[in-house]
């Protein structure tokens, strides 16, 4: 793993989970266009408008026997390649050409994803019990047009 990778699926919703795949998508300071949420009070706004997922991450939880794959967390961005459990709040990532994203907070786990989950512990990928698992929120600083394929690159790591 590395400081670079690529987006691996683009992922939205009319609200709700699992978020499908779309080729490509225009980011705003709200998120993604066309994509929408069920519950404002947890989801959405400035410091939450992306949620980042590692495809590596869905990896693993399938290989443990997870029945998970890209979207059924709700994230909007799956994104491959990157060392995951180094990124958090304060690290920023350029994706594309044009977007440029802030980490605000780990995303903690819904009981709407617990269906994904096996054992349906869907505490597997909360930040607090498995560090490097989690969700990522972001808040959009320069907005722009992401395709699958696009380049994902650690342009400034976080303080931690």
């Amino acid at each position: 793993m590395t400081d670079t990778g690529r987006i691996a699926q683009i992922n939205i919703s009319p609200g709700g989970v699992p978020k499908l795949a779309i080729a490509t998508a225009q980011v705003t300071a709200a998120g993604l266009s066309g994509d929408q949420q069920r519950n404002l009070k947890f989801h959405g706004g400035p410091d939450r408008a992306l949620c980042l997922w590692s495809l590596e991450v869905i990896e693993t939880l399938r290989s443990e026997g997870h029945p998970i794959d890209p979207g059924s967390a709700g994230e909007n961005l799956t994104l491959a390649g990157l060392n995951w459990a180094n990124l958090g709040p304060g690290s920023q990532l350029q994706l594309g050409e044009q977007v440029r994203v802030e980490i605000t907070d780990y995303a903690p786990p819904c009981r709407t994803i617990m269906r994904w989950f096996s054992d349906r512990r869907y505490s597997r990928i909360s930040h607090a019990h498995y560090p490097g698992s989690s969700r990522l929120y972001a808040r959009v600083l320069q907005p722009g047009h992401l395709t699958t394929g696009d380049r994902a690159t650690l342009a400034i790591a976080g303080p931690g």
